[in-house]
């Protein structure tokens, strides 16, 4: 009986060259270290100044205002009420654009190879349009129709949000495994039903991820759109700083990240508990 002959050693590889001019990344990543080595040329940073003595001891002076914080009752009461308000804002307008960019996502993607998705290259333009404008010019917009206060902030969330999550939808829709939804449309099922029992069971886990996301997103814009009226805490931290009232400043600064830190936690706990 013979033995088994060990096997031949595989041929010596020599490593890949770091950059080969046939490699479409490496040309890539050239161009990518090319546009920050200009954006560092281009820009005029004053790293020597910033970095200077005196300009760590004005930080650290102006640090050094916002204590001790406010912590009156009156002023505490203010905060709360405006920390639920910068809340509900980012929640409903977040929900509104769930809703929204569900819709718009359905037109903006091809279901299947056989889907004409006539309404794909505009409802995605639509989108684009959304999302390219910032939620605070949207809420400078808004203001003009809604008038002050957090409504024109709850509507300048949704519509941005809007064009956010329907990408990300219409993408999700689009990559869900063609399998479940051939077998039912081969069976003559209608495509509001092949959507409903096929494709969205698949792909709800994904879109609730996104959407929570843009909530955690949303709770930090809600802060920043009171700047131009639109209520919650943004609105106060505007006040308060424009008045140079630090200490006031420093407590509604704390609420702010007390609340992120509140949402960050919520969000990633149902995540975790969507993927079990």
């Amino acid at each position: 009986m013979q033995r088994p002959q060990p096997a031949a050693n595989p041929p010596y590889r020599l490593p890949p060259r770091l950059f080969d001019a046939r490699c479409r990344a490496c040309w890539y990543v050239a161009g990518l270290v090319l546009l920050v080595v200009a954006s560092f040329w281009s820009l005029d940073l004053q790293w020597g100044q910033f970095l200077s003595l005196s300009a760590l001891n004005s930080m650290a002076r102006f640090i050094g205002e916002f204590v001790p914080p406010d912590t009156s009752a009156e002023f505490l009461r203010k905060v709360a009420l405006a920390t639920w308000e910068t809340l509900a804002m980012s929640a409903l307008g977040t929900l509104l654009a769930a809703a929204a960019g569900l819709a718009l996502a359905l037109p903006a993607s091809r279901l299947h190879a056989g889907d004409a998705a006539r309404g794909r290259t505009p409802t995605r333009l639509l989108l684009n349009a959304l999302r390219a404008v910032p939620e605070l010019v949207w809420a400078g917009l808004l203001l003009i129709a809604a008038g002050l206060g957090p409504f024109a902030g709850t509507l300048a969330l949704a519509v941005h949000t809007t064009g956010v999550l329907g990408r990300l939808f219409a993408e999700a829709l689009e990559n869900a495994p063609p399998g479940p939804g051939a077998a039912l449309r081969a069976q003559g099922v209608g495509t509001l039903p092949v959507f409903c029992y096929a494709t969205l069971p698949q792909v709800l886990p994904q879109l609730l991820s996104y959407t929570l996301y843009r909530w955690e997103n949303n709770i930090r814009a809600a802060a920043v759109l009171g700047v131009v009226g639109a209520g919650g805490l943004g609105q106060l931290l505007y006040f308060h700083m424009g008045l140079f009232h630090m200490g006031k400043t420093a407590t509604v600064l704390g609420a702010m990240l007390l609340l992120v830190a509140a949402v960050d936690a919520l969000s990633c706990g149902a995540r975790r508990w969507m993927t079990r």
